[in-house]
């Protein structure tokens, strides 16, 4: 039984050395002639402004949660719409009910979020 799993670990192994080769043969290898323009932190082009420590606003954050919540909506929806023709035919007015619970529970999510302000941008 665990002979079955050689070649498997054995692929795993090659692959971690392989990768931790390539990893570290760049830091082996290659020039190091570090100076002040090289080791400073990069910013678009431009010169940094301020510290690293600046407060970032919590709206910053309110996006990041709602591009991912609305990225999974469409990750379960995506699929069951293109097979809701095969689903309706087979359970009927019950392959709709559980999709249209959760549309709702995304658009209440959606409409507490509009009323706090989540979306405005001051």
């Amino acid at each position: 039984m665990i002979l079955d799993y050689i070649p498997i670990i054995l692929v795993l192994i090659v692959a971690a050395i392989f990768g931790f080769a390539v990893v570290f043969s760049s830091e082996i290898f290659g020039p190091s002639r570090p100076n002040k323009v090289k080791t400073m932190s990069y910013e678009s082009g431009k010169d940094p402004v301020g510290t690293t420590h600046e407060r970032i606003s919590v709206k910053y954050y309110l996006v990041a949660m709602l591009f991912i919540i609305f990225d999974i909506e469409v990750i379960y929806v995506y699929p069951w719409a293109v097979e809701f023709k095969n689903l309706f035919s087979t359970y009927g007015i019950f392959a709709f009910l559980p999709m249209l619970f959760f549309l709702v529970v995304l658009e209440l999510g959606f409409l507490y979020i509009l009323m706090k302000g989540g979306l405005k941008w001051d």
